[in-house]
């Protein structure tokens, strides 16, 4: 029996699973000591950091998803997209400083947010098209290690770009009186922010809406032909350089709409701002199954989840000093694991080798 399973895997696997059998022991251990021996948090805190969560998870996933759907037609990883994300809603705080200074935000504040994500999708949309047209559509029959580089070297572009015209220093993004507090429907209070619940609801909307297009519309079923087979599609009279475009765009249009709801939860923006949403969104991405959209929109809320209450729930029983601040650590140890253990994500499926 030992020399069959030794025959079957190699040293590298036994010394990976034992790696994440560490990490599992270490994960049920913190677990049980804040939950059962110091009992450090009320279980309306729990709620709390599970809601906050479910809210960031939100935003991930919806960036997620232009990283999925640019993988599902090229199957390249478009490291840029974290900018795409930048300069919609960088773009859309000027147009926000100005309605609260004229108290349009004060007295209209429901067009006010749309007009917001109204400036940020159109930016973003923007941005992701002109950079598949300029940086990866001439690249687009080269080996897939340089698109891979071009949209690294396209990330820092767009971020000094950004700099140069907008400044290095951190703006505070304005204030929605309205949105202050906890949540106040059909005559309660709800255990869940304001905010929080509205960047939940629109982020789902905007979710099932993608859904929807990429299942049931015509050029969601020309993408999906796209995807499976560029040339069996273009014989069919498929537009395959259009359906890209579109991709771009429809991915383009979630970053900007995530962007206004990242303003919304964290109230600032810099010019660098979307690299670390980006590479967690990134995370997410190939958590739920890179190319998959039910898994990108199931990535996101599962890493803001596991973010949110990991610190607390984890790191705070191992004894770990102010653990929140490897809220990131815990995010990018989720990526090495999936990507050692189950690299096709979790509604992933197993690439043909001609996809691969």
């Amino acid at each position: 029996m030992l020399q069959k399973f030794m025959r079957k895997h190699d040293t590298t696997d036994i010394v990976m699973w034992l790696i994440g059998l560490g990490i599992l022991v270490a994960v049920l251990y913190g677990s049980y000591v804040t939950l059962f021996v110091t009992q450090k948090y009320e279980p309306g805190v729990w709620l709390d950091f599970t809601i906050f969560g479910l809210a960031q998870g939100s935003v991930y996933a919806l960036i997620a998803l232009g990283y999925t759907l640019v993988y599902g037609i090229l199957f390249m990883i478009n490291f840029a997209h974290g900018e795409v994300f930048t300069g919609g809603v960088f773009t859309a705080y000027f147009v926000a400083i100005a309605m609260e200074k004229s108290g349009f935000i004060e007295r209209h504040w429901v067009l006010a947010l749309l007009i917001l994500m109204a400036v940020a999708m159109t930016v973003s949309v923007l941005v992701a098209v002109v950079l598949e047209r300029i940086a990866y559509r001439p690249l687009r029959g080269a080996p897939r290690l340089v698109p891979l580089i071009t949209a690294i070297g396209a990330s820092f572009f767009l971020q000094y770009t950004y700099r140069g015209i907008y400044g290095s220093g951190v703006k505070t993004y304005p204030d929605f009186p309205a949105l202050d507090g906890k949540l106040n429907l059909l005559g309660r209070e709800w255990p869940i922010l304001t905010v929080q619940a509205l960047v939940i609801v629109v982020a789902a909307l905007m979710m099932v809406f993608l859904y929807w297009y990429v299942q049931k519309t015509k050029a969601g079923k020309a993408m999906r032909a796209v995807a499976e087979d560029k040339e069996a599609a273009a014989l069919m009279g498929i537009d395959v350089d259009r359906v890209i475009v579109n991709t771009f765009a429809l991915g383009g249009a979630m970053a900007g709409v995530a962007g206004i709801l990242y303003a919304l939860l964290f109230k600032q923006v810099n010019a660098f701002m979307g690299f670390i949403p980006g590479i967690k969104a990134f995370t997410a991405a190939v958590l739920g199954g890179i190319g998959n959209v039910p898994g990108a929109m199931l990535g996101g809320l599962f890493l803001g989840i596991v973010e949110s209450l990991g610190p607390s729930l984890i790191l705070d029983g191992l004894g770990i000093p102010s653990p929140y601040q490897l809220k990131d650590a815990i995010a990018f140890t989720l990526l090495v694991l999936v990507l050692i253990f189950r690299p096709t994500g979790i509604l992933g499926e197993r690439l043909s080798e001609k996809k691969a």
